[in-house]
């Protein structure tokens, strides 16, 4: 047997995962699962490859995780996905490249800290009288605002203290978040797998279920399938894993919210094949590795 790890928290607390559906997918093509809390430190040439499954925690230990990576990197073990696509997708400024290479966004405008005199270009920049400020590292939803116009005093404090010499950016609110939802595409080995709905709670804008969102299996129109598997094809190294998050904007294009490529909730339980899917793509890609 072949040995994994799959890195994870030491306590998933109120967060929901699946990944434990792959387990038996990845023993039929001679795997061994294990999960291992990526703050431990475990002996990584012990292992023949190494998932970032579900390390949520991992933005509030950056440097640490970092670290981690690079350590496991320099084993013998085969880090999936690789750590370059981990290092571009670490901040949301990868989404620059995307629309570079003709990819359609949500708008956006970046900025290296909070400075309250930008705030009336938050809005002047997008013409429009809302908008969603995030970090450029984070996840889960964590440190976004919903910001109308005029901001309030108490509001714009906040917003300095939790920006303070941290990089951020600023979209448009897409009103199709409250009224559609997010769809997110997933894919392995650059084959599209599966799709979701994700739509949020009445007067919430986070898609997440640890927020109350709800999570529905859906086909994706030939439009944004179309979309999504040419920019999912366009990544170099190809990712084992990834998932693309995308919204329908006014003008009814697809726009993409976010790629996620380090440590995505993978929705296996959403589709009945979607384990078996991803443990032949991986089984496929460290079956590639070790003839080389």
């Amino acid at each position: 047997m072949k040995r994994v790890a799959y890195l994870v928290m030491e306590d998933a607390g109120d967060f929901v995962t699946d990944y434990h559906l792959s387990v038996e997918p990845m023993a039929a093509l001679g795997w061994q699962v294990e999960t291992v809390a990526w703050r431990s430190d475990p002996d990584w040439d012990a292992y023949d490859a190494v998932y970032i499954c579900t390390p949520w925690d991992y933005p509030e230990h950056l440097a640490e995780f970092l670290d981690v990576l690079g350590t496991i990197d320099a084993s013998s073990a085969l880090l999936i996905n690789d750590q370059s696509l981990v290092l571009w997708t670490l901040e949301k400024t990868y989404l620059r490249d995307i629309e570079k290479q003709g990819g359609r966004i949500v708008p956006s405008t970046w900025f290296d800290e909070f400075d309250p005199a930008d705030l009336s270009r938050f809005f002047s920049d997008h013409a429009t009288d809302k908008v969603v400020i995030k970090p450029t590292v984070g996840a889960n939803a964590k440190d976004t605002f919903v910001l109308t116009d005029p901001v309030p005093a108490a509001l714009c404090d906040t917003l300095q203290a939790t920006f303070a010499g941290r990089a951020f950016f600023v979209q448009p609110f897409i009103e199709n978040i409250q009224s559609e939802g997010e769809f997110s595409l997933f894919f392995f080995n650059g084959e599209y797998s599966h799709a979701i709905l994700k739509t949020p709670e009445k007067g919430d804008f986070r898609v997440q279920e640890e927020h109350g969102a709800d999570i529905k299996p859906v086909s994706p129109s030939e439009a944004l399938l179309d979309a999504a598997t040419q920019m999912f094809k366009a990544i170099s190294p190809l990712p084992v894993y990834g998932r693309g998050d995308w919204v329908r904007g006014a003008d009814g294009h697809y726009l993409l919210m976010e790629l996620e490529l380090i440590e995505p909730s993978l929705y296996l339980r959403t589709d009945s094949g979607a384990a078996a899917r991803f443990a032949a793509a991986f089984d496929q890609r460290f079956q590639e590795f070790a003839r080389k």
